[in-house]
């Protein structure tokens, strides 16, 4: 992790901006979901973008997308095996 000697205060809701040459640097688009992680031993927060897993594992690996949603194959031969 490297440090960008960017600070930015909380606003009253608690909101920070991340300024837009961040968001270029690591294609951030407008409205892109991030997922918050807490490092309690650093007192840090996390951003990452938010990369859905399998429904039912929640593995991050390949997958398959039915209605909407990631299916890992390993769940996927499981759900044809029972059906």
């Amino acid at each position: 992790m490297k440090t960008t000697g960017i600070v930015r205060k909380l606003d009253d809701l608690g909101r920070i901006v991340i300024p837009k040459e961040t968001r270029e640097q690591l294609y951030i688009d407008i409205k892109e979901p991030l997922e918050i992680f807490l490092d309690e031993e650093e007192s840090a927060i996390i951003l990452k973008k938010y990369t859905p897993g399998c429904i039912f594992c929640g593995d991050m690996g390949e997958g398959k997308n039915f209605s909407g949603k990631i299916v890992c194959l390993k769940c996927l031969e499981a759900v044809k095996r029972e059906f």
